[in-house]
């Protein structure tokens, strides 16, 4: 039998794989095509595929609770993107990205600290590893100029969003994974277009980008069941720190694919990524 300690470990890095490559399409989409088009398709993707996979492989409904927690695990979702996306935006990638990547691996792992008690001293330190991996990937203390207290509200936003998405799925079921995601995809399409109609900051991507659009979608769902099933075999807090190594995966694929140099403090923080990877696993 596998142990539950590798389980959660090896879900949380194909979570944290799915969700770079995810962020990546979407990324490379977005350059091309209105970012809230892009969001709203690759949540409407991830409705049909983890449908007719619960349909497909005959996943029991869950009770009612479960349902309702992956609902708001869905409205938890889509506040974060839309606050991580205008804080992109207003032009302060430096503070933003890294900023609401460590507070959504820290949000989940303080609820774990009171709920599951503290994890293993070596466990521990290949957490603080990992939070300075996400901050240097993510290209935390790039930006120079000064910092007001208004800007953090967006990325605190996001990262709260994120985390609170974390401690949500956690909670769905611990027998159903694909039914509760497919609620919480509804519910981040409703609240996306509530937010778009409001905006009126939608376009339909063009043709040449689409395909781009729903690969993206793809790979986020497969991170997002992964997770599910990172979450269920352990530790929620190991769970959401492996999967959090996400950016590490985004800024490969741009170092492999689109021959983008990635900075001194990235490999260092892709160094550190390796390093927490055997501190948690070991």
């Amino acid at each position: 039998m596998i142990p539950a300690e590798f389980l959660v470990v090896f879900f949380g890095l194909m979570a944290a794989i799915s969700w770079g490559a995810g962020d990546f399409s979407g990324g490379f989409a977005s350059k091309r095509a209105n970012v809230y088009s892009v969001v709203l398709i690759t949540q409407a993707v991830g409705v049909f595929l983890l449908a007719a996979s619960a349909h497909l492989m005959a996943e029991e409904m869950p009770p009612l609770g479960g349902m309702v927690w992956g609902a708001v695990a869905g409205v938890f979702i889509s506040i974060g993107l839309l606050a991580l996306y205008r804080g992109l935006s207003q032009g302060r990638m430096g503070f933003v990205a890294p900023i609401s990547a460590v507070v959504a691996a820290s949000v989940p792992v303080i609820y774990g600290a009171f709920y599951e008690g503290l994890p293993a001293v070596h466990q521990m330190i290949g957490f603080a590893f990992a939070f300075v991996a996400v901050w240097l990937i993510a290209g935390g203390g790039d930006e120079s100029s000064k910092i007001e207290r208004t800007d953090l509200i967006l990325p605190l936003i996001a990262g709260t969003g994120f985390g609170l998405f974390f401690i949500s799925i956690d909670r769905v079921s611990d027998t159903a994974v694909l039914w509760p995601l497919t609620a919480a995809r509804i519910a981040a399409v409703i609240t996306l277009l509530v937010f778009i109609a409001l905006s009126k900051q939608v376009y339909i991507p063009p043709k040449n980008v689409l395909p781009v659009v729903i690969i993206a979608g793809i790979f986020d769902t497969a991170g997002n069941t992964f997770f599910a099933l990172a979450s269920q075999a352990g530790r929620l807090d190991i769970a959401s720190i492996t999967s959090s190594l996400y950016p590490a995966g985004t800024v490969l694929l741009a170092w492999l694919i689109l021959k983008e140099k990635l900075s001194s403090k990235q490999w260092t923080g892709v160094a550190a990524a390796l390093v927490a990877i055997v501190f948690i696993s070991a």
